[in-house]
């Protein structure tokens, strides 16, 4: 799956209210049934790659919390976390082509985003898995490099000004100087 965008999310949990909506963040590791939605950010992005561009982008990150104590043996429904997402689009404008982004961490795996890698429905559960997000490097996207060429040059740098070399000239080689005791000053 590409980069999930937040219109698509949101399409995926409303296909069915009535899904139990189901976070897999390893292989064979899943997020506790007792989770809880927590907080929807909506952060954009400006940044300055390491060829010189400006790039630009909004990512919404849904964040997930998982009690220490489970306390109860049911994920929420899709029709719960729509009700979550509904009541924060009440307060701000999310935008529709935003990268979706996970937000979880426990006592067992440290807190990072990760992107959904694959949503599947499957016997009444609706399964979002989740994968680390990469580094990336936007000049190879671009259809450029990134680091060094053979001659040891940066190939993503931006070609830097050539400045014209200004020459100095010694004037005073080429006129007569006053020197002390001479009587000219």
């Amino acid at each position: 799956m590409e980069t999930l965008k937040w219109l698509n999310f949101k399409q995926h949990l409303q296909s069915d209210a009535q899904l139990m909506l189901q976070f897999q963040y390893a292989d064979n590791k899943w997020i506790d049934a007792s989770y809880h939605i927590t907080e929807i950010k909506q952060a954009p992005v400006t940044s300055v790659d390491c060829g010189g561009v400006l790039n630009n982008w909004t990512e919404i990150i849904v964040q997930i919390w998982e009690p220490e104590i489970s306390d109860q043996d049911r994920a929420m429904t899709t029709a719960k976390a729509l009700s979550i997402i509904n009541l924060v689009e009440q307060k701000i404008t999310l935008d529709d082509d935003a990268i979706v982004k996970i937000e979880f961490g426990n006592t067992q795996f440290d807190t990072r985003q990760m992107l959904p890698k694959s949503i599947t429905a499957e016997n009444g559960n609706l399964i979002i898995d989740l994968r680390p997000d990469t580094v990336q490097c936007k000049a190879i996207e671009r259809g450029g490099s990134c680091g060094t060429d053979n001659q040891g040059q940066e190939c993503c740098v931006p070609a830097a000004d050539v400045k014209p070399k200004i020459r100095l000239k010694n004037i005073s080689a080429d006129a007569l100087c006053c020197v002390p005791g001479s009587g000219c000053c």
